[in-house]
């Protein structure tokens, strides 16, 4: 994927957040259009380790975290911080949008 410029990035946010009222419903509208659009799973590589990505949840600290498998193994990575592999799966462009609004 290449990457988005400035204006291409804050036309997803304002996608996402045209009816949002403040930063939690801002928040909400970005973790939806991840959750609707993120082409779940596919695998990355985390600290070395080969993991499955699940999904994607809105966890209790107001981040949106990357539901991560491995086995029977499993554990919740911000998805700010998770490393996408390449090729980037659908839907990436609404985490990059994520990151320019938390910003």
């Amino acid at each position: 994927m290449r990457a988005l410029g400035r204006a291409e990035l804050e036309a997803l946010i304002a996608e996402a957040t045209v009816d949002a009222y403040g930063e939690d419903e801002e928040l909400t509208g970005l973790f939806t259009m991840i959750e609707e659009s993120l082409a779940v799973p596919f695998g990355t590589t985390v600290l070395g380790v080969e993991v499955i990505v699940r999904g994607v949840d809105l966890a209790q600290d107001g981040r949106i975290v990357a539901l991560c498998s491995r086995g029977t193994a499993r554990q919740r990575i911000g998805i700010l911080e998770l490393p996408m592999p390449t090729p980037a799966p659908d839907g990436v462009e609404w985490i990059e949008a994520y990151r320019h609004w938390s910003r």
